[in-house]
């Protein structure tokens, strides 16, 4: 009988939440997967997928990179040492890729955002971040527009076929 590690390792990676409106509202210029410090309630809300990512960003600060906003539910058999809900959660990633991310976005005016949250095969929590420029209204329209495009193109084909 499989333990439960091996099960975990058998289904690989698995998204726990994305941040659809990221894409929506932004041209994703770089990403990379920073690994990310959860307390013992935090993880356990992360894997029953308890994650709004919405309002999300990241912040350099100090050489630290953290993550704001996002908001991972309290655990609901957790006790009184729950975890705060949107508290400010430090993002595991190497100094060049800190440096990098801090010199882009304070140079260039982008946003550093985070994309998905995810459990890789080893069963440690990540999360995809961006740097990120920001979209005009026409932008967002023309996406809109080369989407629905793209939508008939194959709705086509299928139908010829």
């Amino acid at each position: 009988m499989a333990g439960k590690k091996e099960k975990e390792l058998e289904r690989g990676a698995r998204t726990i939440a994305t941040n659809r409106k990221a894409r929506h509202d932004y041209f994703v210029e770089e990403s990379f997967e920073a690994g990310i410090s959860l307390t013992g309630t935090e993880i356990k809300s992360v894997r029953a997928g308890q994650v709004n990512l919405r309002d999300g960003f990241v912040i350099v600060r100090n050489g630290e990179a953290w993550l704001l906003n996002v908001h991972i539910a309290q655990y609901e058999h957790g006790n009184r040492s729950n975890h705060d809900e949107t508290r400010q959660r430090k993002l595991l990633l190497h100094k060049r890729e800190i440096d990098h991310l801090h010199g882009q976005a304070t140079q260039k005016n982008w946003t550093i955002v985070p994309l998905r949250m995810y459990i890789n095969e080893s069963g440690r929590a990540k999360v995809e971040i961006a740097l990120v420029r920001g979209k005009q209204q026409f932008d967002k329209r023309d996406t809109i527009r080369d989407r629905d495009s793209q939508r008939e193109i194959q709705r086509a084909l299928k139908q010829a076929f």
